[in-house]
């Protein structure tokens, strides 16, 4: 992936829907820091340019952004040779990389995917960068056959949720998880603010990230190493949910569950250094496109093999499911 300089006035066609949820297929456009961008993908490259905000540095922000300094093509053939079922889907969806985000956005953001769904979780992010971050620009777009805009907004700073209540975020429509917010923030501010999040990408040791991370309130392991994972430069970092753990029982243990019924901290782990110990270098990146890999909207480009492998698996776990529930009934 090259990152370069967009000069044509062309570059920004009307865009639909919202920021970075904004896109023709070819062009995305919205927030980074303290600019707005608009950002295009050709053939050969990626195009960006600055539409609000410092045009000096941007390239360099871009490639830390997208972690241009990390090559992906080597890390593919080396977990291809780790994971045959890996190496087929290498070959289907090329370029998923890491981003490294800014630990502030990535905190709150994923306290507020929790328990939620991708609509929600844009319309909440959506009214917590109004009420608190800063009007940066308003840009077009079409509603159908009306032309409109959309007001782009920064996302908050501690600062500028320092006055914030829990009252205020649930009006905002963030229910239970507004407490979480408040909470961490406060921790945070006693903590040493963003700072102290930035001084845990030089901490090597994944576990003790993420034990730091889960103080934080309604931080669980799993958004722990999400926030460790896509901006803290935790690379070993594995996010475990329940479809992590079904690729790692399919695919590497089917005992690794063991007796369990949930996914302990035990359990957590065990599911985690799978994925460590067959890739040893950048777990968290194979992880990633392990899991893009189960995605509904990736299924059409990968071999039929391995979409009929994963419907099977699918279709046995529901059998099992329902025989443990009627034998718990019978019982």
């Amino acid at each position: 992936m090259v990152v370069e300089t967009e000069e044509s006035p062309d570059a920004i066609n009307s865009p639909r829907q919202s920021a970075w949820g904004t896109h023709d297929a070819k062009e995305w456009i919205g927030p980074l820091g303290d600019r707005v961008l608009s950002i295009k993908e050709t053939p050969t490259t990626t195009l960006f340019r600055v539409l609000h905000g410092p045009t000096e540095g941007t390239k360099e922000y871009l490639q830390q952004y997208f972690r241009l300094e990390t090559p992906l093509s080597p890390l593919y053939e080396e977990w291809s040779k780790a994971d045959k079922r890996l190496k087929k889907i290498a070959a289907a969806i090329p370029g998923v990389r890491i981003l490294r985000q800014a630990p502030l956005e990535c905190m709150f953001s994923f306290i507020c995917s929790s328990n939620n769904n991708i609509p929600r979780i844009t319309k909440m992010l959506s009214s917590f960068r109004e009420t608190y971050g800063s009007f940066m620009m308003d840009i077009p777009i079409q509603a159908g056959n009306d032309d409109d805009s959309l007001s782009i907004y920064s996302f908050p700073t501690l600062d500028s949720l320092a006055n914030a209540s829990e009252d205020d975020l649930r009006a905002m429509g963030l229910g239970y998880r507004a407490k979480f917010i408040i909470g961490t923030r406060d921790l945070l501010q006693t903590s040493g603010g963003e700072e102290f999040l930035l001084n845990l990408r030089s901490n090597d040791d994944c576990q003790a990230v993420q034990d730091e991370l889960i103080k934080f309130s309604g931080i669980g392991r799993k958004v722990a190493d999400c926030v460790a994972l896509f901006s803290l430069d935790q690379d070993d970092s594995i996010p475990v949910d329940i479809h992590v753990q079904h690729i790692a029982s399919r695919d590497y243990d089917p005992t690794v569950l063991g007796q369990a019924k949930s996914l302990t901290p035990t359990i957590y782990k065990r599911v985690g250094d799978l994925f460590r110990s067959r890739f040893p270098n950048r777990a968290g990146w194979a992880h990633s496109l392990l899991f893009v890999a189960e995605l509904p909207s990736f299924r059409s480009v990968l071999p039929l093999d391995m979409v009929k492998e994963m419907d099977e698996w699918k279709k046995h776990e529901q059998e099992q499911k329902a025989k443990q529930k009627k034998e718990k009934k019978e019982g």
